[in-house]
């Protein structure tokens, strides 16, 4: 209400004229006439002195003019950092993920439609993502959990299947399959308890028949393939991280290939804003994958 006044006030000082100000503000001039005299009665102050032409500023006005002068250059100012914002043209985009494998390629096509947009890429476990996510403090996560939770808009990335992955002269690295079961008689690499590759190794191996052999707890998958790298065990990882590397030797599945499925999440309410709708609009495929699609979760929500 008073930036309208103000607003008004100012170009009318600024013109000189109650008329040329109306036409310049775009509304009739008792719309004018009537603002300057509220704003007057609002504080019991005389803005300006009327002649018969024109209209010459108080003291009052003449003090009040430089504070209203600031006040619509903030106002431009304003306009302007909001119109460029809406047009994407500066602004931070914030992902957290649980790995980056599955959201570089979509990254590296959002950097190249709007370079002027600041990216940063937040590394932690599923939980810690979709808590930042709810608090604001990230604008999209990377995660290998299925949330069921109304207040997310879920996009499969990828569905990857996993792979064993050994040192050249590890025993199995010169098949061509092995079996789930087969795994009994390595000693694996395996992340921490809640990881979603553990789980889908430890519920593969279940369903083979058989229990989780002897292993050793690695808490990242680069520390798992620089393990590898000496030799120190085999491992089961999505395809798509295994690094390229003479020192990684993959081999598939026969049957029963345990299959990670990577999703980005955003808060529903903020889908259709211009910086996620961006994001989502530069969705790509890691290589060799399916066409991201997005997934309508039911209104079942299971996170606090």
């Amino acid at each position: 209400m008073l930036g309208d006044l103000l607003m008004t006030f100012y170009e009318v000082a600024r013109q000189g004229s109650i008329t040329t100000a109306a036409r310049q503000l775009r509304v009739s001039q008792p719309t004018v006439t009537g603002r300057i005299r509220q704003l007057e009665e609002l504080y019991g102050v005389e803005l300006f002195h009327r002649r018969a032409s024109r209209v010459d500023l108080s003291d009052v006005g003449v003090a009040l003019m430089p504070l209203a002068e600031q006040i619509m250059q903030q106002e431009s100012n304003a306009d302007f950092l909001l119109r460029n914002a809406g047009n994407l043209r500066f602004g931070n985009l914030r992902i957290g993920a649980t790995g980056p494998y599955y959201i570089l390629r979509s990254v590296a096509a959002f950097r190249q439609r709007y370079p002027a947009i600041e990216i940063s890429i937040e590394i932690g476990n599923s939980k810690q993502m979709i808590e930042a996510l709810y608090e604001y403090r990230i604008d999209a996560a990377v995660s290998s959990h299925a949330l069921d939770d109304d207040r997310l808009h879920r996009v499969t990335l990828a569905a990857d299947p996993m792979v064993l992955v050994v040192h050249p002269v590890h025993p199995l690295a010169r098949r061509s399959r092995v079996e789930v079961a087969e795994l009994a008689a390595c000693h694996l690499l395996v992340r921490e308890q809640g990881s979603m590759t553990r789980e889908a190794t430890e519920a593969s191996l279940r369903a083979a028949g058989a229990g989780m052999p002897p292993h050793t707890v690695i808490g990242s998958r680069e520390a798992i393939c620089e393990a590898i790298r000496h030799n120190l065990g085999a491992s089961v990882m999505p395809a798509g991280e295994v690094p390229r590397d003479p020192a990684l030797v993959v081999v598939p599945f026969a049957s029963q290939a345990p299959v990670i499925h990577e999703y980005l999440y955003c808060l529903t309410g903020r889908r259709h804003t211009r910086l996620v709708g961006a994001l989502l609009d530069c969705l790509v495929a890691p290589a060799g994958a399916a066409v991201p699609h997005c997934e309508a979760p039911p209104p079942a929500p299971i996170l606090n």
